[in-house]
């Protein structure tokens, strides 16, 4: 075969095999994060009657904010659940090509990804742009609803999970209770006196508060540091 025939044959073969995958992992990837929205009302409607009653202010509350984005306030924090909208593969580093689950069908180490973020929630409710939010989990999840998670105190869902369980409702609601338990744990700290001993008059103009001075849980610090507990 000439070289000019391979390169339309490589092509085809692609396209039915490595191609195919990829828009199977988004499909499954997308029906799973619809179940995560369910999940997440679910637990607004479990959680709030437990709080203290009439006290506002600790209520959880969910927006859906698109097709990829939906956030769960729980009292001044808010968990921002993204989901990316292409497949992924891992770098030939990483832990998941040793999983006999991936060694026996490459194709399941190909997962689309949600990710878990934690902002303040003065963040949004005073549109500052600059604050900082944190990644705190990120869920993979392949075309067959097989799932890892990688993340803060997210136990027993590691890459050593991978290829056992499919990804439903009660695996959804571990995944987010933990989240938001570690949210709620995870404090902010007054930044360094150095960072901030300075400011000119025009930084103290709202306009300036809101765009330069920003907010963050571990403004100033190493992030990995709150760690200890995993």
């Amino acid at each position: 075969m000439s070289p000019d025939n391979k390169i339309p044959q490589a092509i085809v073969q692609l396209l039915n095999s490595k191609a195919v995958v990829k828009q199977d992992v988004y499909a499954s990837t997308h029906r799973y994060f619809e179940i995560l929205k369910d999940v997440l009302k679910e637990v607004v409607e479990i959680y709030n009657p437990k709080v203290q009653p009439n006290d506002q202010r600790l209520e959880l509350a969910y927006t859906d904010k698109g097709e990829f984005v939906v956030q769960l306030k729980v009292a001044g924090d808010v968990l921002v659940f993204h989901m990316h909208t292409n497949a992924f593969v891992f770098d030939r580093d990483h832990e998941v090509w040793k999983s006999e689950y991936v060694t026996n069908n490459l194709t399941n180490a190909y997962c689309g990804v949600i990710n878990i973020y934690n902002f303040l929630h003065d963040s949004f409710r005073y549109n500052r742009l600059n604050d900082l939010g944190y990644l705190i989990a990120r869920v993979f999840i392949n075309k067959d609803g097989h799932y890892f998670v990688e993340g803060k105190r997210q136990k027993g869902t590691g890459i050593n999970h991978f290829g056992t369980s499919v990804m439903n409702e009660e695996n959804w609601k571990q995944i987010v209770e933990t989240a938001v338990l570690y949210a709620l744990e995870f404090d902010l700290l007054v930044p360094p006196y150095d960072d901030m001993k300075i400011i000119s008059l025009m930084q103290m103009t709202d306009e300036m508060l809101n765009s330069r001075m920003r907010t963050g849980k571990r403004l100033g610090f190493i992030y990995n540091s709150d760690d200890v507990k995993q």
